[in-house]
């Protein structure tokens, strides 16, 4: 029978719930479907939880409260998406309940546990049930029944996972999008992870890098779900600086529930952090810089991350945690480094991101001075394109991010400078190039910055990539293996045959009265198959001028523009 936890125990505990969750997280993924089906909880709270890890491996701690507000400080700023940041909400009131406590009992932490619960739900504007508040909220109630008689710790963890197990499982009816679905809720399955690897640890069987053998979830109807359920299209996680540590946020919170929902608010002594969805983000970032400074922000369409795997597309493997945990620590001895500034030598700069070598050739070609490795499915962060703004010894340095989800961390980069970094707003790597085509550098900046804007707008992009599996998506079959075509982002066709999809993305193109195309061959595409479709176009449009260049560019077989 355990009584009792101290530091050393209750690290252990948080290290191994948090090795647990990475190991689950893919199937976690698989399941989430609230509010839309971006397929990435298990991910974000393995993230979030490896913040925390990061904390406490870089920490000595002598109570239990110097490790438990290590991690509610860890987690807050390192919370993912709004299950993130739902998990640092939940440690941050763990962490607030076990003040001054050396150690812990079944009585303490069953508290600490309600109180986390309470803390959650306070800062959910509109709590929804079915979700892991549900379940984590279920599991509390539990733990404090039982501590009202009894004291091994070893119990109460057994009871509180088997009353989330059974919330778990009722998430399904409690939540109209998960029945539609047919699954139970990612972001509660993932809690119940992190109790199950607690508990582990206080058997004195700490859980590092385990193959589960758990039986896969049946993943998510996500063909079930329609545009429509989706309100607000921008899920948006911002975290701010403080101006007064005693601000009301309130007034905050009132605001961004009249402009979008799925809102959370978390925060300590220092600084907030919000995940709220919204049409009209950059209105809650303004808003927001009545209470602080703006540190961080990521915002996301849903509704294209719906398009996406309802066409077929599956989130890549995931390394294990270990590599998450080195990842985290190169991260943070990149943070103490500090770069400085290389002096400036010229007027303009340009940096770009962008992901193959062909690309990357065209680019420095144009006359980029810094690359940033990146795109879909890896954006790269506001650090890693700072380091590139900071090696261009420029005054002022225009940044092409090429990818819609990499704009707000681009735009993070000039406050944290003595550059001026002008973000060119280029959704696409096509945008990019013809931003590049009209540089020039005898222009003044904002003439510069209008015209290289102006350019991203008269570029339309058509993507073909494949399906990772079965799925129906507006009446469309589409099957494991066929070719996907995207225009603008937005489904254009499924088939097997490449020539009937060629001619698909031609059709639609030819509204744009396209002069130039121009065609990306990706990694997996041999040079005789390029030149197939280079045929394939010239003959649809012999009015254009059509160029065919390697881009050796993953995840895409082709990139085709059009202006």
């Amino acid at each position: 029978m355990i009584q009792s936890i101290d530091a050393a125990l209750f690290k252990s505990m948080i290290i191994s719930g948090a090795a647990l969750l990475e190991q689950n997280k893919q199937q976690i993924n698989e399941l989430n479907v609230f509010p839309v089906p971006d397929g990435d909880t298990g991910t974000n709270m393995s993230l979030t939880m490896g913040s925390g890890v990061t904390a406490l491996k870089n920490g000595d701690f002598s109570t239990v409260t110097a490790c438990a507000d290590a991690v509610a400080s860890a987690l807050l700023r390192g919370a993912r998406g709004n299950s993130g940041v739902i998990l640092s909400l939940l440690f941050r009131g763990i962490g607030k309940s076990l003040k001054e406590k050396k150690t812990c009992g079944a009585s303490e932490l069953a508290a600490a546990f309600q109180r986390g619960v309470d803390a959650a739900y306070k800062a959910v504007m509109r709590p929804t049930e079915g979700t892991i508040l549900t379940v984590s909220r279920i599991a509390a109630e539990s733990a404090r029944a039982y501590a009202e008689t009894g004291s091994d710790l070893e119990e109460m963890l057994e009871k509180m996972i088997a009353a989330g197990d059974v919330a778990l499982a009722g998430t399904t009816d409690l939540n109209p999008v998960l029945k539609k679905a047919g699954v139970v809720d990612a972001g509660g399955k993932g809690y119940l992870c992190i109790l199950r690897g607690m508990l582990s640890a206080l058997r004195g069987q700490p859980i590092e890098h385990v193959v589960t053998d758990e039986p896969e979830n049946k993943g998510a109807d996500f063909a079930g779900l329609s545009e429509e359920e989706i309100t607000f299209a921008f899920d948006t996680v911002f975290i701010v600086r403080k101006k007064d540590p005693n601000v009301d946020l309130d007034p905050f919170r009132e605001y961004l529930s009249s402009i979008g929902d799925s809102l959370v608010i978390g925060e300590d002594d220092d600084a907030f952090k919000v995940h709220v969805h919204t049409n009209t983000p950059g209105d809650a970032l303004n808003a927001a810089q009545q209470y602080g400074v703006l540190e961080l922000a990521k915002i996301e369409n849903m509704v294209t991350q719906r398009d996406d795997l309802a066409a077929g597309r599956k989130a890549q493997s995931t390394d294990d945690l270990e590599a998450v945990e080195k990842e985290l620590e190169a991260m943070e001895k990149q943070r103490e480094a500090q770069p400085v500034d290389v002096p400036p030598e010229k007027k303009y700069g340009l940096v770009s991101v962008c992901a193959g070598q062909g690309m990357e050739a065209v680019f420095k070609n144009l006359g980029v001075d810094a690359l940033v490795t990146g795109g879909q499915t890896m954006n790269p962060s506001t650090e890693d394109i700072l380091r590139a703004v900071q090696s261009v010894p420029a005054e002022t340095v225009f940044v092409l991010p090429n990818n819609k989800n990499i704009i707000m961390a681009a735009q993070q980069c000039d406050r944290l400078t003595d550059k001026n970094v002008v973000v060119i707003p280029s959704k696409t790597v096509p945008q990019g190039i013809s931003a590049l085509v009209c540089f020039d550098d005898s222009l003044e900046p904002d003439d510069l910055t209008d015209a290289m804007t102006d350019a991203c707008g008269s570029v339309h992009t058509a993507l073909v990539t494949y399906a990772a599996r079965d799925s129906e998506f507006d009446g469309t079959h589409i099957k494991s293996g066929e070719y996907l075509a995207l225009l603008e982002n937005q489904l254009l066709a499924s088939t097997s045959d490449l020539a009937e999809l060629i001619g698909g993305i031609a059709d639609a193109v030819r509204d744009f009265d396209p002069e130039v195309l121009t065609i990306f061959y990706g990694e997996d595409v041999t040079e005789e198959a390029a030149k197939a479709v280079e045929e394939k176009l010239a003959l649809l449009f012999p009015d254009a001028d059509i160029q065919l260049i390697s881009g050796g560019q993953p995840v895409y077989y082709y990139m085709i523009s059009a202006e």
